[in-house]
């Protein structure tokens, strides 16, 4: 009797086990699926959206909405993004950045992209500014998450090779323009000082309104001759800051993967020592700091003209010179950070490429004479910066990559030049070279042409 029992019961159990076998391989299936990822994408929720958006334009419910803009955004900006690192060779050096950048600027100009969509990433682009955003949380959360000796020495010894580049750069990319057959002072303010002005709102409008006011000619005519550069100057130092990233991890001896000098602890081990387990609200108290910060940074400019992201990066060295924070608030700070250089870096780059990035400028612009100056502008530049960044015992790739940010699209290139070179956590150093750097070029500049015109 207890044989028959155990008999039927193998019986039962062999039909049981075959579909508890087959249930398991579908859900491992589904999570395989689920697994494989665009960006940070599932691959089921991509080809979802995909239907979504497809349905919200032919409905016309596309709208610049928070929830289908992060939706849109980061969709479009994954896969440009992962376009970029699939590509042979030019994979190891920015394609990815670049391609976030520039082909939604292109899918924008030859309207490829629904009219719906591209209006709706405009529209949140502009009226959000999220690009401050990202700045705010990438600078606080870097600076506070740094290793303290490490940030204050590096503050100081950055404008060696930041000052002595610029003139370097300078004096070539002029003699370079003189030897192409180019009139020296239009080489010089029309070529060379854009590609260092520090961007568009900081450096190209500004430097457009002075040029105007001195040679008392037209501001909008000035600007789209001085554009071109910016942009052109920023593509060129996303090429050769990720060209510098593959020769580092050829050479390691030459960088300190993202770390600026030899002696400071890697940030994200510093932050991860600084406590415990990080907790949700940790994170959102360090979040909220770093907008608290950049708001400071904003009455700051009212107050002394400071550019706001500049006096934010201020306040920041200061609150980790003096340890105003706690741990666990560096902390938190850290994980913000990650966070948005992980979920954050391409779809913001496809929104500033759709929104403000004009690609028929960029076209403009493209001429043999240009690309040479320019070339030899940015080469010389961030060549500068490795020499003299050895000299002082700074890491020689680390320093010519700040320098390449001074040659960059203002925010928007520093995030582009950075995400190349995979070391996001320069950008306070990169903030230095762009924001200051450039003003004191756009100054200098404007007095040399009010003395020369």
């Amino acid at each position: 009797m207890p044989s028959e029992v155990s008999l039927s019961s193998l019986a039962l159990d062999e039909p049981v086990s075959s579909v508890s076998a087959a249930r398991r391989s579908w859900r491992e299936v589904w999570w395989g699926l689920l697994d494989q990822r665009v960006g940070i994408v599932p691959v089921p929720v991509f080809v979802v959206l995909l239907a979504v958006f497809a349905g919200a334009v032919a409905t016309g419910s596309l709208t610049h909405e928070i929830n289908m803009m992060i939706a849109v955004l980061a969709v479009c900006g994954f896969s440009c993004g992962e376009l970029g690192k699939r590509l042979p060779v030019f994979r190891h050096i920015g394609a990815a950045a670049i391609f976030a950048t520039f082909i939604p600027s292109a899918l924008a100009y030859y309207q490829v992209l629904p009219a719906p969509m591209l209006k709706a990433v405009v529209d949140f682009t502009k009226f959000t500014n999220f690009l401050y955003l990202f700045i705010a949380c990438i600078i606080v959360g870097s600076v506070l998450s740094m290793n303290r000796d490490a940030l204050v020495k590096g503050f100081f010894k950055i404008f060696a090779p930041l000052a002595s580049g610029a003139v370097a750069a300078a004096c070539v990319g002029t003699l370079v323009g003189s030897l192409l057959g180019l009139d020296p002072k239009h080489t010089f303010f029309f070529i060379v000082v854009p590609i260092m002005s520090g961007g568009v709102g900081e450096g190209a409008i500004p430097l457009s309104m002075g040029y105007a006011e001195i040679m008392n000619g037209n501001q909008g005519e000035i600007f789209a001759q001085v554009l071109p550069m910016v942009m052109l100057g920023s593509l060129m130092a996303i090429l050769m800051s990720g060209l510098l990233n593959f020769i580092g991890k050829r050479m390691p001896q030459l960088t300190g993967n993202g770390q600026l000098q030899p002696g400071g602890a890697d940030f994200t081990k510093t932050a991860a020592r600084s406590s415990g387990p990080v907790d949700a609200n940790t994170v959102a108290a360090a979040g909220l700091f770093a907008v608290t910060l950049y708001l400071m940074g904003v009455m700051a400019q009212k107050i002394v003209g400071l550019p706001a992201p500049v006096a934010m990066l201020f306040i920041a060295v200061l609150i980790k010179v003096f340890q105003l924070a706690s741990p666990s608030l560096e902390a938190g700070a850290g994980v913000v950070y990650k966070f948005f250089q992980v979920a954050v870096t391409y779809p913001l780059l496809f929104a500033m490429g759709v929104a403000v990035t004009p690609w028929d400028k960029l076209m403009s612009a493209f001429t043999i004479q240009n690309l040479i100056i320019i070339f030899c502008t940015v080469a010389t530049h961030m060549s500068v910066g490795f020499i003299v960044g050895r000299m002082v015992k700074m890491y020689p790739i680390e320093t010519a990559i700040i320098n390449s940010c001074n040659c960059g699209q203002g925010g928007t290139g520093d995030v582009a030049i950075l995400t190349a070179a995979n070391r996001m956590q320069l950008m306070p150093f990169a903030q230095v070279a762009t924001r200051i750097g450039g003003a004191i070029t756009v100054t200098l500049s404007l007095i040399a042409m009010a003395k020369l015109m």
